[in-house]
């Protein structure tokens, strides 16, 4: 098991070794056990994280934030609208600044062929560690709890258990790619058969799929690909609905007028996308439905469904809070494991 995490960047776990995975999942559980104790072993103490987030955000904000002051740190919440950048400060200089001042440079920028190579801007001139909070490409703290929720409902042998990340019709806005790519790099590593479906105008990006099927080829995984989204949901013990943007549609996608209305036109084709009863149904019958949240609720998924027996989205939420302990204390002092 790989433990020495100290000084570790994350912007997608598929950086990281399988090991060093496995000591994050670990020390989640056990972060998790303490803090319905209510104890809280301040790891972090007088340790500084400054958050930068380019677009708004409820769980990792508050997951981020709770969990340092629950390590006995403190998070500063930052904006470009009250550092420099918005007068033309470059990556090198925030993360020279900043790497000077605290332990820990946590960042969230989504705009598409920006974010990510923002955050490797920042992580390659930064002396602390660096982590993702979402950009373009990924969503390291979204996938890793959501392998410790599958996990505390199926065990840590995941082999053959079928998850569906499937698109679904939204409206509120054109998401990132993210959430489900770093889903289909991350499951198919523990051993999971992934069934991926969207129409045909809403792929994900081509770099990411060669990759999500390498990683199951390497780890006993399978991964598949189909236009229906009822073709991933048979049989389904998970069940995963959520929007993405079109971006991976175009060659070179610029944002401009006629893209966002080419998007807009191709969405507006595929509103029975959405996971209802009759989807349910198909499904196993025992199976779970997670959403990273904020659901468009009755586009993506029905209310009938997202509120029912069936739901771990709340499991799902909770856990962005341990697991971000887990890397917090792992990554800035190496502490934590026992």
């Amino acid at each position: 098991m790989e433990t020495n995490l100290r000084g570790k960047h994350l912007i997608t776990f598929d950086d990281w070794s399988k090991q060093a995975i496995e000591t994050v999942l670990d020390w989640s559980n056990e972060l998790k056990k303490l803090h319905a104790m209510g104890e809280y072993p301040e790891y972090l103490k007088h340790k500084t994280l400054f958050m930068l987030f380019f677009e708004q955000s409820t769980r990792t904000r508050n997951s981020m934030e709770a969990g340092m002051t629950q390590l006995g740190g403190h998070a500063h919440d930052l904006t470009p609208g009250k550092m420099q950048l918005s007068h033309g400060e470059t990556p090198r200089d925030t993360a020279k600044v900043l790497s000077r001042m605290g332990e820990c440079i946590a960042i969230r920028n989504c705009f598409h062929n920006i974010g990510n190579r923002y955050l490797n801007d920042i992580a390659t001139h930064s002396d602390v560690p660096v982590i993702s909070m979402q950009d373009d490409v990924y969503h390291p703290l979204q996938a890793i709890a959501d392998l410790m929720t599958i996990q505390e409902y199926y065990g840590k042998n995941l082999k053959g258990l079928k998850v569906a990340v499937t698109w679904a019709y939204a409206t509120s806005h054109a998401k990132p790619l993210s959430v489900p790519q770093s889903q289909i790099l991350l499951f198919p590593r523990f051993g999971m058969d992934v069934a991926v479906a969207n129409p045909k105008e809403f792929p994900l990006q081509k770099n990411i799929i060669d990759k999500a099927k390498t990683n199951a080829e390497q780890n006993g995984g399978h991964i598949s690909f189909v236009d229906e989204m009822d073709d991933a949901v048979k049989n389904a013990d998970i069940v995963i609905p959520k929007n993405w943007g079109g971006f991976g549609y175009f060659d070179n996608y610029v944002d401009n007028e006629e893209t966002q209305k080419a998007m807009q036109n191709n969405l507006e084709k595929h509103k029975d996308w959405i996971y209802d009863s009759r989807r349910l149904a198909i499904a196993k019958k025992d199976s779970k439905i997670m959403h990273a949240l904020p659901a468009d609720r009755n586009k993506e998924v029905t209310d009938e469904v997202l509120d029912s027996k069936h739901s771990i989205i709340y499991d799902e939420a909770e856990n962005r809070l341990h697991t971000s302990k887990a890397l917090l204390s792992l990554l800035i002092s190496g502490r934590g494991w026992k």
